[in-house]
């Protein structure tokens, strides 16, 4: 489903209208400087995983801007224009220095990515995910070697061995779990609550795919640990790239076999069959607080819903 009342999903939106990859253009060594040097050209400094404040905005700047060393890292094309990202040490995120901004995550940029900013957020998705893997993946896993980049910061080789390393995607499931005639006053969803959150705040199911597992195993395996529900039909909903730190979000719904719920103690806190009737009221008063729009999981539980819900993350 890729709409709710003629809306489309805000997940949606930050996945949509991508930039060219320009793949071939990688080992273009003549063509990256060129680029680089354009007046055009803008760039998007990444410390690990952050990036400097600019009133809520992303803090694009031109290529001459950017003084500090680190990683090119090629983005794309889009808008006449070529888009890289300028992997640097977190440490400078960590000290800081004079006439600099607060860094600040990904995760305190999203709010405005779903705004004004939506038509960039592949483009700082590509970002964000890069820097993460080049900050994680250092050394060779098979000699411990240097790892050096290559191929526009899309690729890394040993310096000792030369294996070469590619960026990782970890796919995980999310899962709107619902028990009852689809559309009666009696369909409850199953949400969760782990217990780091504040009190009241509550999300849909979610987990990390394992080896040699399908998609539908992995759904009802993660709501059996968790929660204890047994799942039969499980459906496709859509995904979301989620690089934080390196997912994707593939989302389900699926149909529970009954309402026993047993906790885990581990990984769920608590888990609970919501009505849409419990939903509105706890929502509205606000005792009930949802994932905030930007994410699947909010468009999971507004698809089933029916319509949007306030409150959020």
């Amino acid at each position: 489903m890729d709409s709710l009342q003629g809306v489309t999903f805000p997940h949606l939106e930050l996945a949509s209208d991508p930039h060219d990859r320009v793949g071939e253009r990688r080992a273009d060594t003549a063509w990256l400087e060129q680029a680089w040097a354009d007046e055009k050209t803008r760039v998007l400094v990444v410390a690990g995983s952050r990036v400097r404040s600019a009133d809520g905005t992303v803090p694009w700047v031109r290529s001459a801007q950017v003084t500090d060393d680190g990683t090119r890292v090629l983005l794309g094309e889009r808008d006449g224009r070529v888009w890289f990202a300028h992997v640097v040490d977190p440490g400078q995120a960590d000290q800081g220095s004079a006439g600099r901004e607060e860094w600040v995550g990904i995760r305190d940029l999203l709010p405005h990515l779903a705004g004004a900013g939506v038509e960039q957020a592949p483009l700082v998705f590509h970002a964000i995910g890069l820097a993460e893997w080049l900050l994680a993946t250092r050394f060779c896993p098979r000699c411990g070697g240097r790892l050096e980049p290559r191929l526009a910061g899309h690729e890394l080789e040993c310096a000792d061995c030369h294996r070469r390393q590619f960026p990782r995607t970890d796919p995980a499931v999310i899962m709107a779990i619902t028990h009852g005639e689809p559309g009666s006053p009696d369909e409850a969803l199953l949400l969760g609550r782990q217990d780091v959150w504040p009190t009241g705040r509550y999300s849909t199911l979610a987990g990390f795919l394992e080896p040699g597992e399908s998609l539908e195993d992995a759904v009802r395996r993660e709501v059996a640990e968790e929660t204890g529900v047994v799942v039969g039909e499980v459906t496709y909903f859509g995904n979301q790239p989620w690089p934080l730190p390196a997912s994707l979000m593939l989302g389900f719904r699926g149909r529970a076999l009954s309402r026993d719920i047993r906790v885990d103690g581990v990984e769920m806190q608590d888990a609970r069959w919501f009505t849409r009737d419990v939903m509105r009221e706890e929502t509205a008063a606000g005792t009930l607080v949802l994932p905030g729009g930007v994410s699947i999981s909010r468009s999971l539980v507004e698809d089933w819903y029916g319509g949007p819900l306030p409150g959020s993350w």
